[in-house]
């Protein structure tokens, strides 16, 4: 049962397999409409946006990070942008610290990938780690992405600023990180998934127990458009086709397994399951 707070502190919980699990809001971030939609006239892509929370074009777009907590560990997957992206977001720590956790007692954090929207929070402002004692999981080709020396010079000068900020806190990590690949183990209960497009190593994870869960994070970026239209391209996926691809496989698998799902950009909670709808699919919340 997904048991959602009315005290002001965004945070949803509920229960799977060997892990007590809430979802805390980092506030949402502000995305233009076409993104979503970019290879869409612009009739289609009115529609779309109207059933988004959007104003003047831009969509508001929620920040939702999953807890879990277990016996011997409280994890994180991803951490928010902290102070350094959008005026919107960063607001999980007050948000936790609300939900009655302290920063301290954080002792993993796992990131899908390296946006700015999911590790911004990394480094204080004093440039400490937020989460001091924490051990941090990365995957394997996302830190060779970024963390290329050559970078700057293979990639287009509108992804330098998101490589600067990964530089910076990937690099921040770099004694206390381990390295996933797809099948690997977080603890146990908890598996890397390759799901790869959106950067080019994007991981979600699956989460064994009960019936399943998936924790999505940006192989699907949104609960409708990427749901209802898995072969339209997103604006920020660095790899579009390989996205595509991913994103198609995983939303046949999540639908015909009934796996529930946990989204970080889905209208919050984020937390449900995609069902057939006529020849493709639709997304179904829990609550």
């Amino acid at each position: 049962m997904l048991i959602a707070s009315n005290d002001g502190t965004r945070a949803a919980s509920f229960r799977h397999g060997s892990f007590d699990i809430q979802v805390i809001s980092d506030g949402f971030i502000c995305i233009p409409g076409e993104i979503f939609t970019p290879d869409v006239a612009p009739d289609i892509r009115s529609g779309l946006l109207g059933r988004l929370d959007t104003h003047d074009g831009v969509v508001r777009t929620p920040t939702n990070i999953p807890i879990f907590r277990s016996e011997n560990d409280t994890i994180l997957f991803d951490i928010g942008g902290g102070d350094r992206y959008q005026p919107s977001d960063g607001k999980f720590l007050e948000n936790l610290t609300a939900a009655g956790i302290d920063k301290k007692d954080i002792t993993k954090v796992v990131f899908t990938h390296a946006h700015p929207d999911h590790i911004g929070a990394t480094v204080a402002l004093d440039g400490s780690l937020t989460f001091p004692n924490a051990t941090y999981f990365v995957g394997a080709a996302e830190w060779d992405y970024w963390m290329d020396p050559d970078f700057f010079i293979k990639n287009p000068v509108a992804l330098h600023s998101f490589g600067r900020g990964a530089q910076r806190d990937l690099g921040a990590i770099k004694d206390r990180v381990v390295i996933l690949k797809n099948g690997d183990d977080v603890v146990s209960g908890i598996r890397a998934l390759d799901t790869a497009g959106h950067t080019p190593g994007h991981l979600s994870f699956e989460i064994s127990g009960d019936e399943g869960l998936i924790i999505a994070a940006d192989v699907m970026t949104s609960e409708n458009v990427a749901v209802e239209h898995p072969d339209w391209t997103f604006g920020y996926d660095v790899q579009p086709d390989l996205a595509i691809k991913n994103r198609k496989r995983f939303i046949d698998r999540a639908a015909a397994d009934k796996i529930k799902l946990l989204g970080f950009h889905w209208t919050y909670p984020g937390v449900g399951f995609v069902e057939a709808k006529g020849s493709g699919y639709r997304f179904v919340p829990s609550v």
